[in-house]
């Protein structure tokens, strides 16, 4: 959604707009294994699978379902509203998009509240085998892992709204939702509470990665590598384009993996992939077919098989450290 907010197309130097990635060196990592041999057990079994939500786990942004929908406004002319009013006023296209909704909801004597944005939730159109891909991933690794005890999670983080979020059928699948939401209560319309841009939603995965998923708690400190809760090794973002670049860029080069999906057909979101594929961006990228047999159910479950050999190798060195302590 937020491409269209922003009205972008190839982002060349997005590795500039990643914040500065938070990698362990070697010597920390040897130093955690050093002190593994005083841990009750090995922790390091959660996998988490992170997820863009429009155009990603769903065709269309969400606001094109219902509620532009219930206005009588087409959602073309929005998006490029949003862009013109955005790049008029120097202001965040997020910002933006979110100010616009109600601007011209009120202008229609609309006045909608979080219950009708929850209701909404349930018009969203999702990829094929969406519904069915949680359930079925957690089959997979039962069968699989051959570590006890490993926890699979599953996140979304989006540009999108919380609140529409909140109404679809998958939303109950997710440990955790970072997305943008309104202040209800604050003012006489609606007000921005939290806007998660492309490179805000890198936040949101040092959050996962720390364990620190309250809101209200910064993830500045500093945490050493053995101390966080969920490697990025154990970890897979799924996106659709350009604004997850700075996601899969620091997914990437802090050691977990990416996956980039698009419509079925060779059409302009399967160039954005191919490209993100040739610039390194990602692991793999395939249709947005999440049905068992796909490709991209298949390429997943490589990425899967992967993280469970890496949980079971670093279990057993934790046990051979802990055995000669």
């Amino acid at each position: 959604m937020s491409e269209r907010a922003t009205g972008r197309s190839k982002e060349r130097g997005a590795d500039e707009a990643t914040p500065q990635v938070d990698v362990a060196p070697a010597k920390a990592r040897t130093k955690a294994r050093k002190e593994a041999k005083t841990a009750a057990a090995f922790d390091k079994k959660t996998i988490a699978l992170v997820y863009d939500f429009d155009g990603t786990l769903s065709p269309r942004p969400m606001q094109e379902y219902s509620f532009l929908p219930q206005l009588g406004i087409d959602p073309a002319a929005f998006w490029a509203e949003c862009g013109r009013v955005a790049r008029a006023e120097r202001a965040d296209p997020l910002i933006t998009y979110m100010h616009l909704m109600y601007k011209l909801a009120r202008d229609k004597g609309l006045r909608i509240d979080r219950d009708d944005l929850v209701k909404q939730g349930a018009s969203v159109e999702l990829f094929p085998g969406v519904s069915e891909w949680f359930d079925e991933i957690a089959a997979y690794i039962r069968i699989r892992a051959e570590s006890h005890g490993v926890e699979l999670r599953h996140y979304l983080v989006s540009s999108g709204l919380t609140e529409i979020i909140e109404g679809t059928a998958i939303r109950r699948h997710f440990h955790n939702v970072f997305a943008s939401e309104y202040w209800f209560d604050a003012y006489e319309l609606p007000f921005p509470k939290r806007v998660i841009t492309d490179t805000g939603k890198t936040q949101y995965l040092f959050r996962i990665n720390k364990g620190i998923e309250d809101l209200g708690e910064s993830i500045n400190a500093h945490m050493a590598e053995d101390l966080r809760p969920i490697p990025f090794r154990n970890m897979i973002y799924f996106g659709d384009g350009e604004t997850d670049v700075p996601s899969m860029a620091l997914m990437r080069k802090s050691g977990g993996h990416a996956v980039a999906v698009h419509p079925q057909g060779r059409g302009k979101g399967h160039a954005t992939c191919v490209e993100l594929f040739r610039a390194g961006r990602v692991d793999f990228f395939a249709a947005a077919d999440y049905r068992r047999g796909s490709d991209l159910f298949k390429r997943t479950c490589l990425l899967l098989d992967r993280i469970l050999a890496d949980i079971a190798v670093e279990e057993e060195i934790w046990t051979v450290a802990r055995g000669i302590g």
